[in-house]
């Protein structure tokens, strides 16, 4: 049976450098499209470069249309929550800046109420030995980012930042989420 897109959903999260996002959420079944943007901000039509100064107020975030029959909402955020550190204010890793930060940037009032069940649940779970710092806000204004963003690891492998921040990444979904990969 074929679906159409009305059976479709977005989801819009922000969990450091998007393209680290992109490579995972590309693998997972389910997700139909992942752009590289940018949300949260103040700026209309941000640029890569005006975002990286940290002056716009956007976060850099990954936008999923997803089939919600194959991949619900939560299991997003599981992966999510697992491919990075929901408990550094404003950075992942050596990334640094608001550009960086966790968030959930809600389309829906059942995604905001999930992501808040999801955390309070890690948090019950002491996952973590810092308290959870992701923001859960509305998506205002998605922005895509500019085409050479979009689809970056796929076509640099090789490139250092993708070696030594976005393969680990992918690797470690890889490891957590076999039995969800794309086949």
């Amino acid at each position: 049976m074929m679906s159409t897109q009305e059976e479709r959903e977005l989801a819009t999260l922000g969990g450091g450098c998007f393209w680290c996002l992109e490579a995972v959420y590309k693998e997972l079944r389910g997700v139909e499209r992942v752009v590289s943007g940018y949300a949260g901000g103040h700026v209309p039509d941000p640029t890569y470069r005006q975002v990286c100064e940290g002056t716009t107020g956007h976060a850099e975030v990954v936008q999923l249309t997803f089939d919600p029959r194959v991949v619900s909402f939560r299991e997003l955020l599981e992966v999510f929550f697992t491919i990075h550190d929901p408990t550094t204010l404003n950075r992942q890793g050596g990334d640094v800046g608001t550009q960086y930060r966790s968030a959930v940037f809600y389309h829906t009032p059942a995604q905001r109420e999930t992501a808040g069940q999801v955390m309070a649940e890690l948090t019950a779970a002491g996952v973590w030995d810092s308290p959870i710092v992701t923001e859960v806000v509305p998506l205002g204004v998605f922005y895509p980012a500019e085409d050479y963003h979009q689809d970056y690891f796929e076509r640099n492998p090789a490139q250092p930042y993708c070696r030594a921040v976005v393969a680990p990444k992918v690797a470690k979904f890889r490891k957590h989420f076999l039995e969800k990969m794309k086949a």
